[in-house]
C-alpha cells in the first residue's frame, strides 16, 4: 500500500469508541467496503447501516409513508429498504438508541459531490440528516474521471489520517463535513484543504427519451457537467488541482443580499 504524504500523517487524537456507517450507493457498493476499512482503523466498533439498493440523488428524503425494514446481513451490519435518510434515523432512534455513535460516516460516494450537486447527494443528505438528529457527521466522496477504473485506494488509504485531523479540529455542532477524494494515487494527493462549496460542475439537468420494447415512452434524467467560475477556494477547483477538500455544510440557505433587499423593498412598498 502507498505511503500517504507526510502532510497526511495523523496527529495524535482519540479513538472513538464507536462509528455508524452508511451511504446511498447501497449496502453492497464498493465504496462502503472502503469506508468500513478507513472506519476501524478510529473506532474499536463499527455499525453499518445503508440502504438496500442504490439510493443517489435521493437527498435528504426520508419515507413517511412507508414501513421500513432493517434486514440483518450480519453483526451491527444492516440494509433497510429505503433512503439514506432512513437509514440514518432507524440506527439512531432504533437499532443503536441505547448504545449512540460518536461519529457517522457517509460514503465513500461513487464519484465526487461538488458544489450545487451536493443538494441532490444522498450521500451528503444522509450526513445532514445525522446532524439534524444531533450527531458530528462526514460524508466522504471519491471522484472519478474514468467509470471503468475509479481510485477506490486514494479514500482508503488517506480516509483514517483525514479523519483523524478532522476529529482533532473543533468544527461548530451546526454544520456537517463534505469531503472530497481527487482522482489520484494516494501518493500524488495534495494536502486536505478547508473549501467552500462553490458552483460546482453541474451545468444543467436533462432528459433523454427513449421508447421501451412495448413502444410506451420513458426517460432518463442526468447531470450535464462541465467547466463552471469556481473561486480558488472552492472544493471543485481544491480537487480538480488534486488536493482533498472539507466544506462545512449547513441547513441555513438564506442568501443575506437578498434578504436585505427584500426587506428594503418590502418596507419602501
Amino acid at each position: 500500500m502507498p505511503t500517504p504524504p507526510p502532510s497526511y500523517a495523523p496527529p495524535p487524537a482519540p479513538i472513538i469508541d464507536r462509528v455508524l456507517l452508511t451511504n446511498d450507493d447501497g449496502i453492497h457498493a464498493p465504496g462502503l467496503k472502503v469506508l468500513e476499512d478507513i472506519a476501524r482503523q478510529i473506532a474499536r466498533e463499527v455499525w453499518i447501516v445503508a440502504p438496500e439498493h442504490d439510493q443517489s440523488g435521493v437527498s435528504h428524503a426520508i419515507s413517511l409513508h412507508t414501513p421500513l425494514r432493517a434486514v440483518p446481513y450480519g453483526e451491527r451490519r444492516f440494509g433497510v429498504g429505503g433512503t439514506p435518510g432512513d437509514s440514518v434515523v432507524v440506527a439512531l432512534r432504533h437499532l443503536m438508541k441505547d448504545n449512540p455513535p460518536d461519529l457517522v460516516l457517509s460514503g465513500v460516494n461513487r464519484g465526487g459531490n461538488l458544489g450545487v450537486e451536493t443538494v441532490f447527494s444522498g450521500t451528503v443528505g444522509a450526513a445532514m440528516t445525522a446532524l439534524l438528529l444531533g450527531q458530528r457527521a462526514i460524508a466522504m466522496s471519491q471522484t472519478f474521471t474514468d467509470p471503468k477504473a475509479i481510485r477506490w485506494e486514494n479514500a482508503r488509504t488517506l480516509g483514517a489520517g483525514v479523519v483523524r485531523r478532522l476529529l482533532a479540529t473543533p468544527w461548530p455542532g451546526q454544520v456537517c463535513l463534505n469531503v472530497n477524494y481527487p482522482d489520484r494515487a494516494p501518493e500524488d494527493t495534495g494536502p486536505l484543504q478547508a473549501t467552500r462549496q462553490g458552483a460546482g460542475r453541474v451545468e444543467h439537468i436533462d432528459v433523454d427519451a427513449r421508447m421501451d420494447p412495448r413502444n410506451v415512452p420513458y426517460v432518463w434524467m442526468r447531470f450535464e457537467r462541465g467547466p463552471r467560475d469556481n473561486p480558488p477556494d472552492s472544493e471543485t477547483e481544491i480537487v480538480m488541482g488534486g488536493g482533498v477538500s472539507v466544506t462545512p455544510l449547513a441547513f441555513e440557505r438564506t442568501d443575506q443580499p437578498a434578504l436585505a433587499a427584500l426587506k428594503a423593498g418590502l418596507h419602501g412598498a
